[in-house]
């Protein structure tokens, strides 16, 4: 019969009481998922939180309760997603020195719209990969913020001068071909494909702001294709979606690194939309790129998701249901169907 856990009980103590709505959330929600995800129970009384449970589900609570309520005296909104993250960072720095949770948070990036931290320890690991690599992967599901946090260092380099632009591009268009059939100016053509990225500026910089910078040419965002002959040097430059890329386009675009430049690359291997038999540029670059001095690799997965939590349920399902199919079933329906009309 295994021992009985020791219950523990700590007490926090608030220095101000302004913060503590926000801290609990609506109708003490933000405690109410804190208690569901732990196991513990809260308790508020006046500006004192009473945490009782399991020791180390007491302590893991305590470290997320902590980093979000200093998270609030910085100006940091506190919301759904930042306690789901707080609970990450927490869990992850259960066998770590008290205070390790609220340490992830040395490497929140500062835009002029506002303070982002990581949401998880992997999401840390990226931002330091970031500033410390010239050239850093971002590999994983959607929703963990791989281009979103790139783009954000991005702009603190724009802002602070380390960098004279920021190029933002992906394979989002088939080798340019079909831009000549669409109507409008280069920037009209390829504003759908790139849409996230504009988002992720937007999110960071004033929109007069974003637009300035995009007429001045500080910010370039375009299609893959339009990278090849060009030399990008004291730039920030990010490719997203890459999984989509071909090993030429990949190499291509790779050769492109000038002076005093940095890239960073992100993708999903589970979500390739090449014709079917066409290798992933990205997937041949990380065999060939692995022990390359300079060369960061950070793998994401379903538990780095920070979008809204069923996003998370919906990555785990279907990297299961991926995993039994056989190699024939892997294929979508409509690339299968091509497949056989091209036989």
């Amino acid at each position: 019969m295994r021992p009985a856990t020791p219950i523990e009980q700590i007490q926090l103590e608030f220095d101000d009481n302004s913060l503590l709505p926000l801290l609990y959330g609506e109708h003490d929600r933000h405690l109410a998922r804190i208690e569901q995800e732990l196991g513990v129970s809260l308790a508020s009384r006046g500006n004192r939180l009473v945490i009782r449970g399991q020791a180390d589900a007491v302590e893991a609570a305590r470290s997320a309760v902590t980093l979000l309520y200093d998270r609030l005296k910085r100006g940091i909104q506190v919301n759904a997603a930042e306690v789901d993250g707080a609970l990450k960072l927490a869990a992850a720095a259960t066998n770590l020195p008290q205070g390790a949770a609220e340490r992830f948070d040395d490497v929140a990036i500062s835009t002029r719209k506002r303070l982002i931290p990581p949401r998880s320890p992997t999401q840390a690991e990226y931002i330091r990969a970031i500033r410390a690599n010239d050239l850093t992967f971002g590999l994983g599901p959607a929703g963990t913020g791989k281009t979103y946090l790139a783009v954000a260092v991005a702009v603190t380099m724009l802002t602070a001068g380390e960098v004279d632009r920021i190029i933002l591009t992906r394979p989002a268009v088939e080798a340019g071909e079909r831009l000549g059939f669409l109507p409008g100016d280069l920037r009209e053509k390829v504003d759908p494909y790139l849409r996230p990225i504009y988002d992720a500026l937007y999110d960071m910089l004033p929109g007069d702001q974003v637009m300035r910078r995009l007429d001045s040419g500080e910010i370039e965002v375009a299609p893959l294709a339009f990278m090849r002959g060009r030399t990008l040097s004291h730039a920030f430059i990010i490719l997203d979606e890459a999984q989509n890329t071909t090993p030429v386009q990949m190499k291509m675009f790779l050769t492109r690194f000038g002076e005093q430049s940095r890239m960073v690359v992100t993708g999903d291997m589970s979500q390739i939309d090449l014709p079917r038999g066409m290798p992933s540029g990205l997937r041949e670059s990380i065999q060939v790129l692995r022990d390359v001095e300079g060369v960061a690799f950070v793998h994401f997965t379903h538990a780095d998701v920070v979008r809204h939590p069923l996003v998370t349920r919906i990555v785990q399902a279907y990297e299961s249901y991926e995993a039994t199919r056989a190699p024939e079933e892997a294929a979508p329906p409509l690339r299968r169907a091509r497949a056989r009309n091209a036989g």
